[in-house]
């Protein structure tokens, strides 16, 4: 869908539509009430991305129509924040007028914050050079006027930063409010607010628990961090340098002392908890003496690859965030064998697409 054909008078007929056909799409399996967790209908998204077309002296934004592939001109994008709204006119008005900052410019992207920080990505088919980061120090300064802004350049095998290649954000959970740095080309939840509701939601679902909690693909600490409250200790891993980093990072800032954070992969995780590996990276973690009786997934669209869904069959309880159905529901036909659903939850994270982030809590049958 075009960002021109998005009515927010449509948006509740689809999130019907949504809700109708996640509910027939897990009808084979008992499923306790589905809770629907709506979106803002414009301005949710704190992500956007878009190619840069040249037109002689002219510069402007483009999407591709999915279907026809066509091209077209983007002045305003409605699903985005109002902040990249307005640093998207801002700064290819001063872009255009720039023959080295423009000069094979091929893609912009904006990560953009609840706080007001946001960070620009340029990307080049050129080589980055002091005269580069010259004029875009300058054209910074301007937008510095207005906002909160910082600016990335990025190149083949070349990343060149002005200032700093992140954003801080200010995420409201519950009562309190965390602090997550954000770094630019990795990964964060596009909409904000959905996912405020998400933590929030896995933070219900798991009151009371007893024990450790274990979560695998945990990111920057989106989850992990405020879900350190209900828990003795945290055990996350995670893959990728940079989100550990950030992580890391984020429980200083949050005073969660009581996370962990392990670099390595589920597939890594499961073969050093059976024993089958030893890593480097475990030096000083005993894994024995955690007490780990939940845990947490955040899967990729794959979903969970059958040596971790087998894994995680082993806990007592079960917070699985899914951004795909489909293989949510593979998944659940083997973990349905040895727990029950008791919470299911639909989390709009996609206005006006066919997309869905679903929530599902289980525990051990008896």
């Amino acid at each position: 869908m075009r960002p021109t054909e998005i009515n927010p008078q449509f948006y509740q007929a689809q999130l019907d539509d949504k809700v109708s056909a996640l509910n027939q799409q897990f009808a084979e399996f008992s499923m306790p009430e589905l809770e629907v967790f709506n979106s803002e209908k414009l301005n949710y998204r704190m992500r956007a991305e878009f190619r840069v077309w040249h037109d002689g002296d002219e510069l402007f934004h483009i999407m591709f129509d999915q279907e026809s592939k066509e091209k077209y001109r983007v002045e305003t994008f409605p699903p985005a924040s109002k902040l990249i709204n307005n640093v998207m006119a801002d700064l290819v008005a001063l872009l255009k007028e720039n023959d080295i900052a423009r000069r094979k410019l091929f893609q912009i992207d904006y990560l953009s914050t609840l706080s007001g920080e946001i960070i620009v990505s340029l990307l080049y088919h050129k080589a980055l050079d002091d005269q580069w980061l010259e004029q875009i120090n300058q054209i910074l300064k301007q937008l510095r006027q207005h906002y909160r802004i910082d600016i990335v350049g990025r190149a083949r095998k070349q990343k060149m930063l002005v200032d700093k290649d992140f954003v801080i954000e200010h995420l409201p959970v519950g009562q309190k409010t965390y602090e997550f740095k954000q770094i630019e080309n990795s990964f964060t939840q596009p909409n904000a607010l959905v996912n405020q509701k998400m933590v929030e939601w896995a933070l219900d679902v798991t009151t009371n628990s007893e024990g450790d909690l274990l979560e695998l693909y945990c990111g920057l600490g989106n989850f992990s961090i405020p879900m350190a409250q209900n828990f003795k200790r945290v055990l996350a891993t995670e893959i990728s340098k940079t989100s550990v980093a950030a992580a890391q990072y984020n429980i200083e800032a949050n005073q969660a002392h009581n996370v962990t954070i392990l670099r390595m992969s589920s597939e890594e995780f499961v073969q050093a908890q059976a024993g089958m590996r030893k890593f480097n990276r475990l030096e000083g973690i005993d894994l024995t003496q955690y007490d780990c009786r939940t845990v947490l997934v955040d899967p990729p669209r794959a979903g969970l690859d059958d040596e971790t869904v087998a894994m995680v069959s082993n806990y007592d309880n079960i917070v699985y965030i899914s951004c795909n159905p489909e293989t949510l529901l593979d998944n659940l036909a083997v973990l349905s064998q040895t727990h029950e659903v008791r919470r299911f939850a639909l989390f709009d994270q996609f206005p006006y697409t066919h997309h869905v982030e679903a929530g599902v809590y289980l525990v051990r049958k008896n």
